[in-house]
């Protein structure tokens, strides 16, 4: 248990290529565990492509540690992580760089309007319904997004994306598939 933490980047999902490099293990490896250990179980896109989520490569990496280092047997290690899985939901990897959630979450500030630009609470609800009704919102001033918050975004709308072609797979992988009762 004595190796250096292994800093895993921060991605929802991993090529099987990415997984080998971090891991430092061959692809044939990998797929031979997988068979060998049921909680390594990397989903599979419509196209075969294995995904493997950060638990995958945690698990991945524990394995290596239990076979190469401390030289249990296949038939051990398994139990071994088995039992570790069950009395804890995560494995115990350090990460080099601390995460943080918050550096996206900034409260936004909109300017202070005149004092003449305020309109009546009468005729507030006419201006309101007439931009409803017409759609254009070319009037509007459009929000100033600095650097780091084009990253942010571009960076949520990769994951997002790449979320939704997960569910996509998964979706076509339960198709014919008998459904569970909660």
């Amino acid at each position: 248990m004595g190796l250096p933490a292994i800093a895993i980047p921060e991605k929802i999902f991993f090529k099987i290529g990415e997984v080998c490099d971090l891991v430092g293990v061959q692809a044939h490896v990998l797929r031979y565990w997988e068979t060998e250990f049921p909680m390594l179980s990397p989903q599979k896109n419509r196209s075969g492509q294995r995904s493997y989520r950060r638990r995958d490569v945690e698990i991945a990496l524990r394995v290596k540690e239990l076979l190469y280092d401390d030289l249990y047997t296949i038939a051990g290690a398994k139990k071994k992580l088995q039992v570790e899985l069950r009395e804890t939901s995560r494995l115990k990897i350090v990460h080099s760089e601390p995460v943080q959630r918050e550096s996206f979450i900034k409260e936004v500030k909109l300017p202070e309007p005149e004092p003449e630009e305020f309109i009546e609470d009468v005729h507030a609800a006419e201006e309101i319904d007439k931009i409803e009704e017409i759609g254009d919102f070319e009037e509007i001033a459009p929000i100033h997004l600095d650097d780091e918050r084009r990253e942010a975004l571009n960076s949520l709308a990769a994951q997002l994306l790449e979320l939704r072609e997960m569910l996509k797979s998964n979706k076509a992988a339960t198709v014919g598939a008998p459904q569970r009762k909660y």
